[in-house]
């Protein structure tokens, strides 16, 4: 018997962008994977944590969301995420892949 029961295993060759920023605040350095995988959902990897976190347009006008996926403690710093990611990331509506 074996131990684990593999539910997918996947290759696919994505489009990543890695992109740096600064605000007035801090600075951001993200690699952003682009995949058939997630729903149609970004994975947005912030490179100086390894923090991640599967975007769409309602996660990113979460605040709050964004504030814990990135372990943001100012809301100033998270509004400032949610722009950029409004402006940068594809507004491609989400897929749903399980009925």
């Amino acid at each position: 018997m074996e131990l684990f029961e593999k539910l997918y295993d996947e290759h696919e060759k994505v489009h990543v962008r890695f992109v740096g920023f600064t605000t007035y605040d801090t600075r951001y350095d993200f690699g952003i994977v682009y995949t058939n995988m997630f729903f149609g959902k970004p994975l947005v990897v912030c490179m100086q944590t390894g923090r991640s976190a599967l975007l769409d347009p309602k996660d990113i006008e979460d605040i709050d969301f964004l504030q814990k996926a990135f372990h943001i403690t100012e809301v100033r710093q998270a509004e400032d995420l949610a722009l950029f990611f409004n402006e940068e990331l594809p507004t491609a509506p989400f897929q749903t892949q399980y009925e």
